[in-house]
């Protein structure tokens, strides 16, 4: 249990201190990243998608067996993001510096994926 505790507060806390600041770059973002960013309301969706995530793993670390189902979930939150990075890469249509951003939630994804086993068979754990 002390391990998903980590695995998940860590998350949390490195995924808000990375999309949080985002809200204010947007502007930035589209010139580092052409083109610039011409539907905000995607930008701003996704960042804000991202920062609730945050504050679910944040949560979850709190009490992991109470909250083992929604490490479902997050498993899939992390797959959805790193698998079409991924093909895009090798389609040569995302920078490697968005690749090297994938490969973090994969690890991280991996460490859901471990917290999930371990507490299986956990004294409350469905």
């Amino acid at each position: 249990m002390r391990f998903a505790r980590i695995a998940f507060r860590f998350a949390g806390v490195y995924g808000l201190l990375v999309l949080v600041p985002m809200y204010l770059f947007e502007d930035k973002t589209g010139r580092d990243f052409p083109p610039p960013i011409t539907h905000p309301e995607y930008y701003y969706g996704f960042v804000g998608l991202g920062v609730a995530w945050q504050v679910l793993f944040i949560l979850l670390s709190v009490d992991p067996i109470r909250y083992r189902l929604m490490m479902i979930p997050s498993i899939l939150e992390k797959v959805v993001f790193v698998v079409p990075v991924i093909m895009l890469f090798a389609q040569h249509r995302v920078s490697s510096f968005l690749l090297g951003a994938a490969l973090i939630d994969l690890c991280l994804g991996v460490w859901f994926l471990l917290a999930y086993i371990k507490t299986a068979g956990v004294n409350g754990a469905t």
